[in-house]
């Protein structure tokens, strides 16, 4: 497995990660635990060395499955979480990054993964009742106190992001990035962090599960799948970005690859410092998506497809508006 750099950290990770939330959370379907450790632990085997969990995935029994798939292994993995929400009675009660709050769901981390540091901590969303400065310089006591080694914000805007890292230097933000989801390259985001040297880890890197190709228009989602609430998951939304999909296929066809692995890839090609972080929940699925990292996309294949996703208009925001707010703050 390729390696990339963490921004100017110097924390090196498989150039694709994992994203664990999946495995019991959002999607209506949830492993069992120890099924849950046994893909991570492929994961490993296959030469992904970058997982992503949070506190409010479960709320909590994700971080406590991650933290015991990657326990043997510690050494050789690079284990990134999130805190900033409220948590109450099991759900997302709105944002809360107060300093103590920070130090509270920080030490609850630490004891769930059951490790001695951090290697990277996110915020999970910017709380605009709480000056960013305030919650860098949180994240900085606590690498001074050797809890945490790097400081990370998710769905920041892009100012956001210049106040913090002066205060403390953020290595990575995490931000949705993929064909379909492209905000990053015109609200500032990919040139923060080219300007500051900040690695862009990308969530959701194919959308979600759509650009698989594996759904149309006739998919049901399932009972507890929050794709179900998400304006670009309705029957009429999938039905007119299956263009991305075809596109998608083409390009697949020429390089004997799966659309899957050509998103990917894209990610990987756009520039050395972004991390995608495909999830699943298949042992075959996470074969395919690793696959990626040996399919090149020459220049004329990126124009290609820079062109032809360019006339194609995608259907649909991809959070609902109280999502949305929450978001670029």
């Amino acid at each position: 497995m390729q390696k990339r750099i963490i921004g100017k950290s110097g924390l090196e990770v498989s150039a694709l990660g994992f994203g664990c939330m999946g495995l019991n959370f959002s999607y209506g379907h949830a492993l069992s635990n120890q099924e849950s450790v046994t893909l991570v632990r492929q994961a490993v085997e296959r030469g992904v060395t970058f997982f992503d969990t949070a506190e409010v995935y479960g709320p909590y029994t994700n971080e406590e499955i991650v933290g015991e798939a990657l326990r043997p292994m510690r050494d050789r993995v690079v284990i990134a979480t999130k805190f900033g929400f409220n948590i109450v009675d099991g759900k997302m009660a709105g944002v809360n990054s107060r300093p103590e709050q920070i130090r509270k769901a920080a030490e609850g981390s630490l004891k769930r993964l059951g490790v001695d540091v951090i290697d990277l901590l996110y915020q999970h969303r910017v709380d605009p009742n709480v000056p960013i400065e305030d919650v860098a310089g949180t994240v900085k006591d606590l690498i001074a106190e050797g809890k945490v080694k790097h400081f990370g914000m998710s769905e920041p805007g892009a100012q956001t992001v210049r106040r913090a890292h002066a205060v403390q230097p953020v290595a990575a933000l995490q931000n949705e990035y993929s064909l379909w989801t492209r905000g990053p390259e015109t609200n500032g985001i990919l040139e923060a962090c080219e300007e500051l040297g900040i690695a862009l880890v990308a969530y959701s890197p194919l959308g979600k599960g759509f650009l698989t190709g594996a759904m149309n228009k006739d998919t049901k989602l399932g009972e507890g799948d929050f794709r179900k609430l998400l304006p670009r998951f309705t029957p009429e939304a999938m039905e007119k970005n299956q263009a991305l999909i075809d596109l998608l296929k083409r390009i697949a066809e020429d390089k004997k690859a799966t659309p899957a692995q050509i998103a990917l890839a894209w990610l990987l090609a756009r520039k050395p410092w972004i991390v995608p972080i495909p999830g699943t929940t298949k042992l075959h699925r996470l074969e395919e998506n690793l696959g990626a990292a040996d399919v090149a996309l020459s220049a004329d294949d990126l124009a290609q497809i820079e062109t032809a996703a360019a006339a194609i208009q995608v259907e649909g925001e991809r959070y609902p508006e109280q999502l949305m707010k929450t978001t670029g703050l």
